[in-house]
């Protein structure tokens, strides 16, 4: 009879007007981020006639890939009709350094404030923490002085050196309130076992660190690949990054304005943060659950 009564008390599912109401919204939801992406791919597919015609939302009656090739290798980005594969080139160069350089350094900052706690370590942590709430624009001028003074700036190593030093803030404390989850047993019996700095950190922590290298590369990657002033101002002439030359691209117009080679320009900039994401967007959920609000 109990358990009668307890089968009966457990709530129906069905399809409630709740229900019908989250569905209906996430819909419309995801209509309306997706809307703007297929008319920039669509566009794109269209010759410059098929789209003077007006019909934005409409299938290409004759896809093409003229504009992408255009965009990629013939786009004018002032004076040089060179598309956007220079500047994609010079981003990857930028991104690659700047992603593996702060993980390293942020969980490096992790590890030791987490369980080897110098002294001072808390006043070293605020310190990091203030520099994450001071503007970009208000450290520009001072590091163009800087980097100017020791010969780096306008070059590829001054423009990793400033993504390393605005990332430090966020990379370490997504390290340190990840190693906190790590109970202090465990780095008490590798040091029992004999374990000293470097090897704890190299064969236990890193190891046990998958899911926050993942989000902090993630966070990464797109955040240096989607950057435009810092590029702009540190880079230098000759390592423009993608977003400095697609703003040239679409902003240099000789008579008629190429919509499609725009939007081609545009997704090809966008390609490889939308790739990050769809491949390891699962482990950015599971790497800030593991670890990012705790502390």
């Amino acid at each position: 009879m109990a358990a009668a009564l307890a089968i009966s008390a457990r709530p129906r599912r069905g399809m409630t007007p709740a229900r019908w109401g989250i569905y209906g919204f996430l819909l419309i939801a995801a209509l309306f981020f997706l809307a703007p992406l297929y008319i920039m791919l669509s566009t794109s597919l269209k010759s410059m006639d098929e789209i003077r015609l007006g019909n934005l939302f409409a299938l290409p009656l004759a896809p093409t890939l003229d504009a992408w090739r255009a965009a990629w290798s013939e786009a004018c980005t002032g004076v040089s009709c060179e598309g956007v594969r220079t500047g994609f080139w010079n981003s990857v160069a930028i991104v690659v350094p700047s992603t593996v350089l702060p993980i390293l350094i942020g969980a490096l900052n992790g590890y030791c404030l987490s369980f080897w706690r110098p002294r001072g370590a808390n006043v070293l942590f605020g310190v990091l923490m203030l520099g994450a709430f001071i503007p970009v624009q208000v450290m520009i001028y001072p590091l163009v002085k800087l980097l100017a003074a020791v010969g780096l700036f306008s070059s590829l190593p001054g423009i990793v050196l400033v993504h390393i030093v605005f990332s430090m803030p966020v990379m370490t404390l997504l390290f340190r309130n990840y190693y906190l989850g790590i109970p202090q047993e465990l780095f008490k019996a590798a040091r029992i076992d004999g374990g000293g700095f470097w090897r704890i950190f190299v064969q236990l922590m890193l190891p046990m660190s998958t899911p926050m290298l993942i989000v902090a590369a993630i966070m990464q990657v797109t955040g240096v690949w989607n950057d435009y002033i810092l590029g702009l101002v540190f880079a230098g002439r000759e390592n423009l990054p993608i977003t400095v030359q697609l703003n040239n691209v679409i902003n240099t117009t000789t008579g008629e304005r190429l919509y499609n080679l725009n939007m081609a320009a545009t997704i090809l900039t966008s390609m490889v943060p939308l790739l990050v994401y769809l491949v390891s967007g699962r482990w950015f959920v599971r790497g800030i659950a593991a670890g990012a609000v705790k502390g």
